[in-house]
């Protein structure tokens, strides 16, 4: 099962009823958070989740709304006496931001790892998952990421029988393992059947759109795509800041093929997103003007 909260759901600035755009996933013990604005701890607190757990912090670029919570976030981790290692993924420049940042959080009882994206594109192997970040076309270097969950084949028992697999060694071979033997070596494929659908959420914001969005969201469980501005009349607007409008996004999610798509990143002056929800289910029927706190909980679709 994968966990996914959208903490947030503003754009530039926070409001009384709207935190910065924040996405935080769990998987396998594993949790993940994307992008720290200012106000994302008081969002994983209305959530009910504790940011002690935290894993990896992945950024999407430097923008203030984007990372600002940072420096907070590690306090807060550090005053829980934290002393796991803490892996920050994220453009290039990462490392130098964040310590400048740290001159507010200077003694932390837990290693910051860093990790700095390059190339159009990148894949992150992790236990069970992996992230994907790819390169997205706003005015300063920015990245979106999918979270991908693959799924191996079926267990075939009458094959590990057939070819002799001793029992001991069935579980090892489920999870991929390679076993040398005094009898033979003994690989996955004599026991397993095709991959099956695994789970896939894609999160993108502060964009323009692009062809590597709709190549990167193909076939996601769920798209979280930024909507800065829902009124039509605005698209100019969009294209100037390098932002996308609702209609755009759902353009995007219809050609990705994506099973639902959540609208994120709003504009300070956007008060009510239902209200444009209407043309923009026209595009994509799957749609929703998600509100802070939307959460969902993916899982494995039935054999």
């Amino acid at each position: 099962m994968l966990d996914i909260c959208l903490l947030g759901t503003g754009g530039m600035m926070p409001l009384p009823h709207r935190w910065l755009t924040s996405l935080m996933a769990r998987y396998n013990g594993t949790s993940i958070l994307i992008d720290c604005g200012e106000g994302t701890q008081i969002a994983l607190k209305e959530k009910g989740w504790s940011p002690n757990p935290i894993d990896i912090i992945c950024f999407t670029h430097f923008h203030a709304d984007h990372i600002s919570g940072l420096p907070g976030m590690l306090l807060t981790m550090g005053n829980a006496e934290r002393t796991e290692p803490l892996l920050l993924i994220g453009p290039k420049g990462l490392t130098k931001i964040v310590e400048s940042l740290r001159v507010i959080a200077p003694e932390l009882p837990f290693e910051i790892r860093y990790m700095e994206l390059s190339g159009v594109e990148q894949t992150v192997p992790f236990d069970g998952f992996h992230l994907k970040a790819y390169r997205v076309n706003h005015n300063v270097l920015c990245y979106g990421y999918s979270i991908v969950v693959e799924r191996g084949g079926k267990f075939d028992v009458e094959r590990a029988e057939k070819y002799n697999i001793p029992r001991n060694y069935w579980n090892r071979l489920q999870k991929g393992e390679i076993i040398e033997t005094e009898n033979g070596t003994f690989t996955p494929d004599m026991v397993l059947g095709k991959p099956r659908k695994g789970l896939k959420v894609t999160y993108c914001t502060d964009t323009r759109p692009t062809e590597s969005i709709v190549k990167n969201a193909a076939g996601a469980d769920l798209f979280i795509c930024e909507g800065m501005y829902g009124e039509p009349e605005k698209l100019q607007k969009a294209k100037e800041y390098k932002h996308m409008t609702f209609y755009e996004a759902a353009e995007l999610a219809r050609k990705a093929k994506v099973r639902e798509l959540w609208l994120t990143h709003y504009s300070p002056s956007l008060v009510r997103p239902e209200e444009y929800m209407r043309d923009v289910r026209n595009i994509f029927p799957n749609a929703v003007a998600a509100k802070d706190g939307r959460s969902v909980d993916l899982l494995f679709d039935e054999d």
